[in-house]
């Protein structure tokens, strides 16, 4: 059935189809970058223009199905179909399949370089774990299904929202339904690495740390490996990540780190050294730096320079801050870290971005004055905003990835949108 009801130059067609024929159409066309209208228009052509049907396509519990087409072609298609003796829901399953076969789904791009993310500040508490593996999460998204995404850029918008909902039960920081998009996710290969004695990414993913008497990233970076590093590395909810998102479990003994690497040859370059064997099997590798400005730091800053033949921002240093003064403090000591390890041996170092964590306007003015203080700054720019919200501190308490606990919450979506700010 058609309507004159139309979008732009489109009449709508109503009719049908099955609930698993619809979803596949709506993932390719998000994979493939165009709406489905295009798709189903390209599919009806293609289909009417074969000689005869292609093979039945099961069409048992299909139910209402509608879209715009351009004036004229659902009248070419019920010809079409009559003349083929084939019903109008049968012919437009078989032309949506018949696009989906000539669409496959594209191949993931990959980076010719191994990134290497540093998420880092001097000052604990801010929340880079969280950032660590919400990020790491969203980059290994399965490819072939859509999660919801957040992609409104521009953080104008989130201070006007944060001002207008400053009085609501929980933060509403770019939370405007129009501001969601269903996108597939990223099927990118991912590496997040615990570096800090802490142990807290490794404990929040469910894994256990090392032990002490054992091999560990630090003893790789000393220059005293026990084994392959590989053979430390576990598999996150391979449930939802299907065996792409991997973690190099922290040990304990990397407090005595900045010790052991005072007597390292080249030490700044030790962490490099550790993991470059593993960047072949890898995209992404994050690392979840420790709350210090010692040889460690130095260590994971310059694992983050810019390489020969990389471009600019593939790789380099996501800071994570809060809306408050010490955050500020502490960037500054930071900053000039970076800035004098790249003057002493002469490297580029990129920032990625800031991003602003466990932010909340019903905080006041503090909240939102720092928050836009950070957004003044604009380079390195603002990146991501956060809200402090219960769902985080819930899958920390579940030990399981924020992405498996709670896909949908407003915390999951701010850190696709993250992912995709510096992918």
């Amino acid at each position: 059935m058609s309507s004159p009801a139309t979008s732009g130059d489109r009449e709508k067609v109503v009719s049908k189809l099955p609930g698993w024929l619809r979803q596949n159409l709506k993932i390719r066309a998000a994979q493939h970058g165009i709406e489905i209208q295009a798709a189903v228009e390209q599919g009806i052509t293609a289909w009417c223009r074969l000689a005869s049907a292609t093979a039945d396509v099961d069409t048992a519990g299909a139910d209402s199905f509608s879209t715009f087409l351009p004036p004229g072609q659902w009248e070419e298609f019920r010809r079409t179909a009559s003349d083929r003796r084939a019903s109008l829901i049968q012919g437009l399953a078989q032309s949506v399949q018949l696009w989906l076969d000539t669409n496959p789904a594209p191949d993931i791009e990959r980076p010719t370089v191994t990134r290497r993310i540093i998420v880092c500040n001097q000052k604990g508490g801010v929340g880079k774990t969280a950032i660590t593996a919400g990020v790491g999460e969203a980059l290994a998204e399965d490819p072939n299904r859509l999660h919801a995404v957040r992609v409104a850029k521009a953080l104008t918008k989130a201070l006007r929202a944060s001002e207008t909902h400053a009085g609501d039960d929980e933060p509403n920081e770019q939370n405007d339904p129009l501001d969601i998009e269903n996108l597939p996710g990223l099927g990118l290969r991912v590496l997040l690495v615990d570096f800090d004695p802490q142990c807290h990414l490794t404990n929040q993913l469910g894994a256990s740390p090392l032990a002490m008497n054992g091999d560990s990233l630090t003893n790789h970076m000393a220059g005293d490996p026990k084994g392959d590093l590989r053979d430390l590395i576990v598999s996150v909810d391979d449930d939802t990540f299907d065996g792409r998102l991997h973690l190099l479990p922290a040990c304990n003994d990397a407090f005595l780190l900045d010790v052991r690497l005072s007597a390292v040859r080249a030490r700044e370059a030790a962490l490099e050294r550790a993991l470059t064997p593993l960047e072949a099997d890898y995209d992404v590798i994050l690392v979840d730096c420790p709350p210090s400005l010692g040889l460690s730091m130095d260590a994971a800053a310059y694992y983050g320079r810019r390489r020969d033949g990389e471009k600019p921002g593939q790789s380099g240093a996501l800071v994570v801050v809060q809306a408050e003064d010490s955050s500020a403090d502490a960037y500054e000591l930071l900053t000039t870290q970076i800035e004098d390890l790249r003057n002493d041996l002469q490297v580029d170092i990129d920032y990625l971005g800031i991003v602003v964590n466990l932010y909340d306007s019903r905080r006041g003015f503090i909240a939102t004055s720092s928050l836009q203080g950070w957004v003044d700054i604009k380079d390195p720019r603002v990146v991501g905003l956060i809200g402090d919200l219960k769902e985080q501190k819930e899958a920390v308490r579940m030990k399981e990835p924020l992405l498996s606990y709670a896909p949908k919450s407003q915390q999951a979506i701010g850190m696709r949108a993250l992912a995709r700010e510096i992918a």
